[in-house]
């Protein structure tokens, strides 16, 4: 952490701790804490290794440790515009790493660049996400599990467009139906967490620098099915916290009592550095039996 972000945090935690804490506070503890990576873009080029094993220590050397990794996709470099064998190649450097680097357990969102999409492929019988979801030992692009009293529910936020030339931002209908009714079979004291690689909703597409006299959202940028994504979770006043990546630029929007974060990427510009003014980094959320959490940005 640079010093300057350091004196800054470590201010307020000074400041905080001249207010009055009350015994139930003081007692508060997380029950999860989870890192959130996204966007490693992992490739035998620019160092990217050698910073993804950095990443790595650096989130198991947090104090209190982690339990858990949420990955929100983009893991290699991109399959979309590479042939097999160097699709091939970077998965298997992406396991190589992982198995001796990471003792932290792991669970998968599919990115874009995880989808084998290139039009000349379409014949072989990994096009699309089967080669994907068979590297990280997924049945399906969409699942959920429960962790320490919390919901986590994994959505796939990337599909082809009509035309079926490029992705958009979308659940579908049958992966709508899902979450619908795995939203209804949670109960209502159990906090929900969502996890996708697109943004349900993010403020992050205001700053870029396409903007001349309007704001032009793509549909690959953000989910295109927001508003009915919203009307759901409206329903279910236990969706706390949205996790998303892919736009590699850091946001918190709090829209119907429910936190969407949008976190940099561990690639930061695609291993070039600060993508705009969001450093390579990850996020840490503390989650409480409550429903409530904590959460940070982490520049490693």
């Amino acid at each position: 952490m640079q010093r300057r972000s350091w004196i800054k945090n470590t201010g307020g935690l000074l400041l905080g701790s001249a207010l009055p804490v009350t015994i139930e506070a003081a007692n508060k503890k997380p029950v999860l804490r989870v890192a959130h990576l996204t966007d490693i873009h992992i490739k035998d080029k620019w160092d990217a290794p050698a910073r993804f094993r950095r990443c790595l220590q650096h989130v198991q050397d947090q104090k209190p440790g982690v339990d858990l990794i949420l990955n929100g996709g983009d893991v290699v470099f991109d399959m979309n515009k590479e042939n097999l064998e160097t699709i091939k190649t970077e998965w298997n450097l992406w396991h190589s790493i992982v198995k001796a680097e990471c003792s932290i357990p792991m669970h998968y969102a599919l990115g874009n660049h995880d989808i084998w999409w290139n039009e000349d492929d379409k014949g072989q019988a990994l096009y699309g996400k089967k080669f994907s979801l068979e590297q990280l030992g997924l049945s399906n692009s969409y699942y959920s599990f429960s962790k320490n009293g919390w919901k986590f529910i994994v959505l796939d936020s990337t599909h082809l467009d009509i035309d079926n030339t490029w992705y958009i931002g979308k659940l579908g209908d049958e992966q709508m139906n899902w979450l619908q009714q795995e939203l209804k079979a949670t109960p209502a004291t159990m906090p929900v967490c969502v996890l996708s690689h697109i943004p349900i909703l993010t403020a992050t597409l205001m700053v870029e620098d396409h903007i001349v006299n309007k704001w032009t959202m793509l549909g690959g940028d953000m989910h295109t099915d927001t508003a009915k994504i919203i009307d759901l979770f409206y329903q279910h006043k236990n969706v706390k916290l949205c996790l998303s990546g892919h736009i590699h630029l850091r946001d918190k929007v709090v829209y119907n009592d429910v936190t969407f974060i949008c976190n940099g990427a561990v690639s930061g510009a695609w291993w070039e550095g600060n993508r705009r003014q969001t450093a390579p980094g990850y996020g840490v959320i503390d989650f409480y039996a409550d429903g409530s959490f904590e959460e940070r940005y982490v520049n490693y």
